[in-house]
């Protein structure tokens, strides 16, 4: 027997229930719970609580909580609620079950009327054992959350320097774009890990970042964490900063440890291992065989134990292709391969970074910005971001040194090249709404118009698309297909395209998508 629609219906009069379904709110609970009649007879019970019971819930309903539990009457606090009419708060209490599982636990029991008629009970069942494990787990550090979002203290505490030589975990990254957040959950499933990770990413994606935070989220994050950049180190001088140098072995050398050492116990990040020499990567291939090493110029062989994260800004297939990457080096060192999306893929995470950035910057700066215009929120969302995340926060430290009075951040704020870009942007647009016998060909390659007039087939002449025409017409395509879906309604419309709801009305403003003639559409149908 279920807990039937008239008897919600009693407990919440004004809900349309052929609107709403009560029962998963109650499935979902964390808590045990049971739902009874004014005879306490069992009408309801949750998984949880047939968890805590060891009883399939189907076994529990319509019976007797006296026979459940094999208790009195004057013992039982479900018939004492009944009884009495009052709630029981608190209550602490154990019982056994049928297969002889002994529960400790706190009940909660609240009486259910319909006017000054009781018709039932609902007792809310908190397992100790349960208790016990949450209270561990909800004070772990990377499990607390600021739930008032970012904040200028928030803003200040990310990216402290800590013990172990880094300073980013994974609660310090900004971001909620699909792609990111799959990149993030196999960066966290990697640290547990002793594989070889490889981060591909352009310059400025947040490589190093990743490395840190997948070092402290590791079992080796009490020890120290060492990064270097291949590319900035003279090759003849590289080889003895990896691997330490021995006496004697050249001209003024001494014994002299390297960064493998120093890292042992704990990680080491090689950034652009692409630039290295191929007679280094060979070395570098017998560490990741034998996990020794040998100083330059000693023949003593010393054990290393750490975890290897490396990192390549150029796609490894075209790096192997050119012979600037060996193939069984990339094969070992990419047991896993994350890639990191750029921020021109993921545009939708502008509202999270530039928040952050305007408090981190303004923090530095003594300056209180708020935003920026809508001007420039079109701008950075038009913007390709050749340098990534790196750069969105260096053009707005920049454009903040220039804000003085302003609480916002404007168009005449942003550096050169960026206000340059947006004034091309915008005569592109007025060009191509003019008459078709008026246009002609600016011979910029990627510009398009911003009006209706871009989904037209290209002019005679003019060849195909150019690639950014391209997706900006597929990406209306899909934006439309799904308003028809929904009706018109962004939120669902969102959700289809995996994007947020804020950036879909945006990009509905940006291509000047009517959605009022969806939601006609839905009105004709009822009609």
């Amino acid at each position: 027997m279920d807990l039937e629609k008239n008897d919600i219906k009693r407990l919440f009069p004004s809900l349309d229930m052929n609107q709403f379904s009560f029962l998963p709110l109650l499935e979902d609970f964390f808590d045990g719970i049971i739902v009874t009649d004014e005879y306490g007879r069992v009408r309801f019970v949750n998984e949880e609580q047939a968890r805590i019971d060891d009883m399939p819930a189907k076994d529990l309903l319509g019976k007797k909580v006296t026979d459940i539990y094999h208790v009195d009457d004057g013992i039982s606090p479900t018939l004492q609620c009944i009884k009495t009419g009052r709630s029981i708060k608190g209550l602490a209490c154990y019982y056994r079950t049928c297969t002889g599982k002994i529960v400790n636990s706190i009940h909660n029991i609240f009486p259910l009327f319909e006017g000054s008629r009781l018709f039932g009970t609902i007792c809310f069942i908190q397992d100790f054992s349960i208790i016990e494990q949450r209270f561990e787990a909800v004070f772990q550090p990377e499990t607390i959350r600021d739930l008032q979002g970012i904040g200028p203290l928030r803003a200040l505490k990310r990216g402290l320097p800590l013990a172990n030589g880094t300073r980013f975990r994974f609660q310090d990254i900004i971001g909620e774009s699909r792609e990111f957040l799959d990149c993030v959950e196999a960066a966290k499933m990697s640290a547990q890990s002793i594989s070889p990770v490889m981060l591909f990413g352009e310059t400025g994606t947040g490589k190093e970042l990743i490395a840190q935070s997948i070092h402290n989220n590791s079992a080796r994050n009490q020890n120290q964490y060492v990064a270097i950049n291949c590319a900035a180190i003279p090759e003849n001088l590289l080889e003895g900063i990896l691997f330490g140098t021995s006496k004697g072995a050249f001209t003024g050398a001494v014994d002299k440890q390297g960064l493998f050492e120093k890292a042992d116990g704990g990680t080491l990040l090689l950034d652009e291992i692409n630039s290295m020499t191929v007679g280094l990567q060979a070395k570098l291939l017998r560490f990741l065989q034998e996990r020794k090493i040998r100083r330059v110029g000693s023949l003593d062989e010393i054990d290393i134990d750490l975890k290897i994260i490396s990192s390549v800004n150029q796609n490894p297939h075209a790096a192997i292709a050119d012979g600037s990457l060996r193939a069984d080096l990339f094969y070992r060192l990419a047991v896993v391969f994350i890639r990191i999306p750029p921020l021109r893929e993921r545009l939708e995470d502008l509202p999270l970074l530039i928040p952050y950035f305007l408090l981190k910057t303004g923090s530095l700066l003594d300056k209180k910005v708020a935003a920026v215009s809508s001007e420039v929120m079109t701008l950075f969302s038009q913007y390709p971001w050749p340098g990534n995340v790196r750069e969105l926060e260096h053009v707005i430290e920049g454009g903040m040194n220039l804000v003085n009075r302003s609480h916002r951040m404007m168009t005449r704020h942003l550096p050169t090249h960026l206000s340059l870009f947006f004034k091309d942007r915008n005569r592109e647009a007025v060009e191509k709404q003019k008459p078709e016998t008026d246009q002609t060909d600016t011979g910029r390659p990627g510009s398009f118009s911003w009006s209706p007039a871009w989904e037209n087939k290209p002019e005679p002449g003019k060849g195909i698309l150019s690639l950014f025409q391209t997706r900006t017409k597929s990406e209306v395509h899909l934006i439309k297909e799904a308003l028809v879906k929904t009706s018109g309604r962004p939120s669902a419309a969102a959700r289809i395209l995996g994007i947020s709801p804020q950036l879909l009305n945006y990009k509905i403003k940006k291509y000047q998508i009517n959605r009022l003639e969806y939601l006609s559409q839905l009105s004709d149908h009822i009609k």
